[in-house]
């Protein structure tokens, strides 16, 4: 009798043929952006090339920290996904600093990617996969501690943001507001290595699934195990391989991003876009990896590890990329100040308080990611009329 080999883990090729499409498609669009840019000189084409190819650099980035997550269990496995992601962030970002002729609008497209990455976060990526999740499932149950810790956690991130802006709009001078943003941006990533040690040392049963969660997967007949199992390439290489191939893919990432800033730019500028458009823009580019790695948890009943992400991933962007982004600005001689519009502060901390709301008590349904979605649509309307 012919042996059942159907567990059998793929074969090296087969793997990069079903899990590399996205870094196969990547490549050849960043060798078209490079063709087109260098040899045509067509800003359109180029922006629309890079801006593909950058989002597919970075699915190729979440599928080497979805193997790498596995491996490390969590809350280790999430903090490396959002790390990831939040580093292609930091270099869409500050390529908008670095290569723009016009710094006043630069600023402004990079403090609204900055917001607009947190909201996408907390509504796109959160919403959608508690949505789907509970599609398939009526009530999905987590670890009532993580969302309290990070909701915490974001509120006092956002009304550290919002001191520089009550201090502008109080008729602070110039000078005084830029150090206000550094001592700001100081204080916060102080409280991020603060967040670190409370995370992965002394607190990290507040990040896991609880028994109460473990018992309603059961009784949906899931195997967590199985759920859990990741039949990629990746899978086949240890830590170091994938933390190399990470640094590589990002190298490219950052490349492509000096060009896609650079061009992006030139439009924006050309029609008159709106900036709070042109950031939101970035942050979709820069999250859709991790939405997609999202949706795939909450269909496997994994809303731990999607509340993990979506809270993560927002508090990373506050507490590590405001930071790096204010270092790397005073180094090319154009201050980020840390002075946000009283919509983006307000549409920030609502973000953080309906949050708080759909996930204080433990469980989430579908009614709570259509909360979350509406939100994140009035949202993109507000930003595309200003």
């Amino acid at each position: 009798m012919k042996s059942d080999n159907s567990d059998e883990p793929p074969s090296y090729f087969a793997s990069l043929y079903l899990y590399h499409k996205a870094f196969i498609a990547g490549v050849f669009l960043s060798l078209c952006t490079l063709l087109i840019h260098f040899s045509l000189h067509d800003i359109y084409l180029t922006v629309f090339f890079s801006s593909f190819s950058i989002a597919l650099l970075s699915i190729t980035v979440s599928r080497v920290a979805e193997a790498l997550s596995h491996k490390l269990q969590e809350p280790y496995g999430s903090s490396v996904l959002t790390f990831s992601a939040v580093i292609v962030e930091i270099i869409i970002l500050f390529m908008i600093l670095y290569t723009s002729t016009n710094a006043q609008h630069a600023l402004a497209t990079v403090k609204g990617g900055i917001v607009s990455a947190i909201i996408v976060d907390m509504n796109v990526l959160l919403g959608l996969a508690v949505f789907i999740g509970g599609l398939s499932f009526k009530e999905q149950e987590h670890n009532e501690d993580t969302s309290s810790t990070y909701t915490t956690i974001l509120l006092v991130a956002s009304s550290a943001l919002l001191i520089p802006s009550v201090f502008k709009y109080a008729n602070g001078s110039n000078h005084h507001l830029v150090l206000l943003s550094n001592l700001i941006a100081i204080v916060l990533f102080c409280f991020y290595i603060v967040i670190v040690i409370f995370q992965t040392k002394t607190h990290q049963h507040f990040f896991k699934s609880t028994l109460r969660n473990r018992t309603f997967r059961y009784q949906y007949g899931i195997d967590e195990n199985e759920q859990n199992e990741v039949r990629d390439i990746f899978e086949m290489h240890n830590l170091y391989i994938n933390f190399l191939t990470i640094f590589v893919l990002i190298a490219m990432i950052g490349f492509i991003a000096e060009i896609f800033a650079s061009d992006g730019m030139t439009l924006v500028l050309k029609y008159h876009l709106p900036v709070g458009l042109a950031g939101l823009f970035i942050a979709i580019i820069s999250v859709a990896p991790e939405i997609m790695t999202a949706i795939k948890a909450a269909q496997n009943d994994q809303i731990q590890r999607v509340i993990n992400i979506a809270m993560g991933a927002s508090t990373v962007s506050i507490m590590l990329t405001v930071p790096s982004l204010v270092a790397l600005s005073n180094i090319i001689s154009t201050p980020l100040t840390l002075n946000f519009s009283p919509f983006q502060i307000g549409a920030l901390i609502l973000t953080i308080i309906l949050a708080w709301k759909t996930t204080d008590d433990g469980e989430t349904n579908y009614f709570e990611g259509v909360s979350h979605l509406f939100f994140f649509v009035c949202y993109a309307i507000v930003v595309s009329l200003l």
